[in-house]
């Protein structure tokens, strides 16, 4: 039996930085190694960076295991490419469907432009503020225009799903929670006492 939060491995990124910041706030944590050992997971994190195709290694016995610990209303938190695929698609992989937990398709940045003579650096990589849109859970304790580090090209778009904007040429959603459903598009791991303030926040929905 695998309790506590269940880390979802699909090699796209290294889990130790994530793992550390778990433990600095006291969270008990395993890495599935089959879908079927989900079933006592009391909180499921899908992390990820790089390209959306990765998620295809998120199979149907995959998200079947774990859209069944989601409708037990055990939450679930997506970290980066993990949010993105949230969402029902990216255009970084038009044929690879995402989660379809919250609606609207991840683009890339870029796609606005705030104004006409206006260029970006993509990837979007350092640090960068939120914009507090509404109150949520996932954000209690966290001040508007905390700091938060991110290393991305693609982004998820503003919804009624959305908590915090971040802005890098065009606003795009930083933070999104539906219910017990939650994603951040920056790394809580690096992103120092404020990242460890959303994943305490975090581990209160598991509680």
């Amino acid at each position: 039996m695998n309790t506590g939060i269940a880390l979802i491995d699909y090699k796209a990124g290294n889990l130790t930085s994530v793992k550390k910041a778990l433990a600095t706030i006291g969270a008990t944590v395993f890495v599935p190694a089959t879908p079927g050992e989900l079933a006592d997971a009391q909180g499921i994190i899908v992390p990820g960076v790089g390209h959306f195709g990765a998620t295809r290694a998120l199979d149907a016995e995959w998200t079947a295991a774990i859209l069944e610990r989601i409708g037990e209303g055990r939450p679930v938190l997506g970290i980066c490419l993990g949010m993105q695929w949230l969402f029902e698609g990216s255009d970084e992989a038009p044929e690879c469907p995402g989660l379809g937990l919250l609606a609207g398709r991840c683009y890339r940045l870029g796609r606005v432009r705030l104004k006409p003579d206006q260029t970006i650096k993509i990837p979007h990589v350092g640090w960068n503020s939120l914009d507090l849109r509404r109150e949520a859970s996932i954000v209690d304790g966290v001040p508007h225009g905390a700091q938060v580090y991110f290393t991305h090209s693609y982004v998820a778009p503003v919804t009624d799903d959305t908590v915090a904007v971040t802005e890098h040429g065009e606003p795009f959603a930083a933070i999104v929670q539906h219910g017990q459903i939650a994603g951040v598009q920056f790394h809580p791991e690096k992103s120092g006492d404020v990242g460890l303030r959303i994943l305490k926040n975090f581990l209160d929905l598991v509680r």
